[in-house]
């Protein structure tokens, strides 16, 4: 019989506030018995002995600052320690097949539970995400979000309403329930913190969480959120329209250094720096047109059809009728990862959304979205599942919880002043006070790309920093981000709380982060 969901949330509740439960061995978690879960596998990993499952199909990617680096996924999990490894199905819904993994630590456990989110259309466990936290005495979960598949493939909700709003939200919410029930299960003890940790479609998810589910976490990180996701989608195919209008649009990925270099020569000193980093793009009043080739194309130059695609893909999404902005532009800086975007084949992420969930036809063509009545349509559809827009923040920095979001000034997937705006959205509803400012913190991180990359200093730690503020109450006044090559730090900067930027001093090495200050740009 399947409990009543406010039934289970009060039994869950008296079981994680009971200071001491029985603690179970690792393999005997697999007769623990939870609403809608089956345990498909509890074990005891030996001290390096983890590898990726034979039909993973996913990325080694992270999703998230910090971001472990080394030269494999191999390599990245031979140093994990001993850890217990659950994995369970969850299924909420007759539809549903919602995959989780919990990894407890065998011993050092800190006593704080993290989550980490996905990217894209999710469809894996994020087990290189995973492993970080396991080895710093997290205990760590992980959800496909109800699906098997890539992070380019929505093709899993065409007819299947259930599957998507288990990925748009509900699939998260479950796992960390879940989760912590059997941490408690494990430990004998309930964690006494609660994190979440994400980029990308882990940012959005981690807005949802403090939007929908505010009691879930008490601090989360939302890097590049892509939580305006219907209109995010939209703006993938403005880009893509612009530049395979016809064959002469089309920008070779060849000139995307040059248009690059074109950018830092006008506008790199604009900081008081020549540094080859734009510290706050919005100042950079690029044309491309300065490129246009004055005879024959060439390398070196734009052909006017390609200006004027430039062009399209430095201006916001916008609706032909009524002139209002559906999502922002790309910075200047981005160029070097244009290819994202603008490159031979459009988006697969952005082009999945419009043929399985709005239009549920697989053959579908982009070039005929209409960028008033689709996406119209588009948010009709929507209603809620996907999109984390909500600005209303009250109950989560109610109860004392913190977000801390951070973008690429140069992320060339999703555009960095859609943070902006989310940002300035909760100060508009909730009031720009200290209370919220106590609560809510947004870092720009000048020439990073997507989630990090890029040539600007694009390692940091959020993780130690969010626990300073949830558990210390020292809320960040700065970040201070490396730039790490061959494993060896080239250059430090801090990134400022928006909208703060970093000003040189005037003395010293401008590749040392003490010789900036963080300050509001005239």
């Amino acid at each position: 019989m399947k409990l009543p969901d406010a039934m289970f949330a009060a039994i869950l509740m008296n079981m994680l506030s009971s200071p001491l439960l029985a603690a179970a061995t690792c393999e005997n978690l697999s007769s623990l018995s939870l609403p809608d879960t089956t345990i498909t596998m509890a074990q005891t990993v030996a001290p390096g002995a983890f590898a990726l499952p034979q039909d993973f199909a996913g990325s080694a990617s992270c999703w998230f600052q910090p971001c472990p680096r080394s030269s494999g996924p191999g390599e990245l999990f031979k140093s994990l320690p001993t850890f217990c490894r659950v994995a369970a199905t969850l299924k909420p819904t007759s539809d549903s097949d919602i995959k989780i993994e919990i990894w407890m630590p065998g011993s050092g456990w800190n006593g704080k539970f993290i989550a980490v989110g996905n990217g894209g259309w999710a469809g894996t466990i994020s087990y290189a995400a995973m492993s970080g936290p396991v080895s710093h005495g997290y205990a760590v979960a992980s959800t496909n979000t109800g699906h098997d598949g890539t992070s380019g493939d929505g093709s899993f909700a065409l007819g299947h309403p259930e599957k998507l709003i288990d990925y748009g939200y509900r699939a998260v919410h479950e796992m960390t329930v879940k989760a912590k029930a059997i941490i408690a299960a494990y430990y004998g003890n309930a964690p006494r913190l609660s994190y979440w940790n994400g980029c990308s479609t882990g940012g959005r998810q981690a807005l949802i969480e403090a939007q929908r589910f505010p009691a879930d976490f008490d601090g989360v990180i939302a890097g590049a959120p892509a939580n305006n996701r219907t209109h995010l989608v939209a703006h993938s195919l403005w880009i893509a329209q612009a530049v395979h209008k016809d064959e002469a649009s089309y920008i070779p990925p060849a000139k995307y250094s040059r248009i690059h270099d074109a950018v830092l020569e006008a506008c790199d000193a604009l900081d008081g720096v020549k540094d080859g980093v734009l510290e706050d793009p919005t100042r950079c009043k690029f044309d491309p047109k300065v490129l246009e080739c004055k005879g024959a194309d060439g390398p070196g130059c734009l052909t006017t059809p390609q200006v004027e695609a430039a062009r399209k893909i430095y201006s916001p999404a916008t609706n032909p009728r009524t002139k209002q902005p559906i999502f922002p532009a790309l910075e200047p800086g981005s160029e070097l990862g244009w290819a994202a975007k603008a490159g031979p084949q459009p988006a697969p992420n952005a082009i999945s959304h419009w043929r399985y969930v709005v239009f549920k036809d697989p053959n579908w063509d982009y070039k005929t979205f209409n960028f008033d009545s689709d996406v119209a349509l588009g948010d009709r559809i929507e209603s809620g599942n996907e999109n984390g827009t909500n600005p209303d923040l009250k109950t989560f920095f109610g109860h004392g919880g913190k977000l801390l979001q951070y973008h690429g000034w140069s992320d060339p997937n999703i555009s960095p002043r859609n943070s902006i705006n989310y940002y300035n959205s909760v100060l508009d509803t909730m009031g720009s006070g200290s209370k919220v400012n106590e609560a809510y913190r947004l870092f720009m991180v000048p020439a990073m790309e997507h989630c990090g990359g890029g040539n600007g200093p694009n390692q940091f730690d959020t993780i130690s920093v969010l626990e300073q503020w949830v558990e210390k109450g020292k809320a960040p006044d700065q970040i201070i981000a490396s730039r790490i090559r061959d494993e060896k730090t080239e250059r430090t900067r801090p990134l400022c709380p928006y909208p703060q930027v970093a000003t040189y001093k005037g003395n010293g090495s401008t590749d040392d982060a003490a010789n900036f200050s963080c300050s509001v740009p005239k």
